[in-house]
């Protein structure tokens, strides 16, 4: 009697550095507006109405410019699938948790505190920030605390949710980019929208990723089950 052996079939693998340096890429968006303001508060430049806000209290700004540059570059490198299994995901992931926390609550102090113009605000827009903002640091906390407990899973989905949000700027300008040159600039409700909509995409493509990520999980421990039965069989 024969065997007949199935050959695993050949299948097309994704260079594992698109998805980051896709991120990274898309973060110099929020870094590179973030630097010229750090060129402004340590230059000295001309205060005006929309930049009055940071003259008058620096510190929160430069936080969640630090904060945000190093959450989303090193956050981007984690999703790097050699890396993540390798001691460095761990010892990033000690730097990339404490400044997304950062990030967060220092866009919730701003938001709170600051005196925003119309130019970068709308109707509710506060209210979409306050409970992002929030939605972050929460994501981060229950990340760490599930990580703690060895629950790599939820520790991986929450992070993702965390990440999607703080890249919100990124995505952000691309969402206002084909809007403002077809358009031109929009009103204080479309604004609202349009900003909401940039978290409302990264949030979608997290879930999507996470859902991703749970199948594939359950496909491969269940693999070993599937190979002992064949060979008993």
């Amino acid at each position: 009697m024969t065997t007949a052996t199935a050959r695993p079939r050949a299948t097309r693998r994704r260079p594992e550095w698109l998805v980051p340096t896709g991120l990274i890429a898309l973060s110099l968006v929020p870094i590179v507006a973030g630097s010229a303001r750090l060129t402004q508060l340590t230059t000295g430049a001309t205060v005006t109405a929309e930049n009055a806000r940071f003259f008058d209290s620096p510190i929160p700004v430069v936080a969640h410019i630090i904060g945000s540059s190093v959450f989303l570059v090193l956050g981007a490198l984690q999703f790097a699938p050699s890396l993540r299994r390798r001691r460095w995901h761990r010892i990033a992931g000690r730097v990339v948790a404490p400044a997304g926390l950062v990030s967060a609550l220092s866009a919730l102090w701003m938001t709170l505190f600051y005196d925003m113009p119309a130019a970068v605000t709308g109707p509710g827009l506060a209210a979409v920030r306050i409970v992002l903002g929030a939605a972050m640091a929460g994501a981060i906390v229950v990340a760490f605390v599930a990580i703690r407990r060895g629950d790599v899973r939820t520790h991986s989905a929450w992070m993702t949710r965390a990440y999607a949000i703080g890249m919100g700027a990124g995505t952000q300008v691309l969402v206002f980019m084909p809007y403002t040159l077809l358009v031109g600039t929009p009103a204080p409700l479309t604004h609202t929208l349009l900003m909401t909509a940039g978290w409302v995409i990264n949030l979608v493509i997290a879930e999507v990723v996470i859902r991703r990520r749970a199948r594939a999980g359950r496909r491969r421990s269940g693999a070993p089950m599937a190979a002992t039965g064949a060979r008993l069989s």
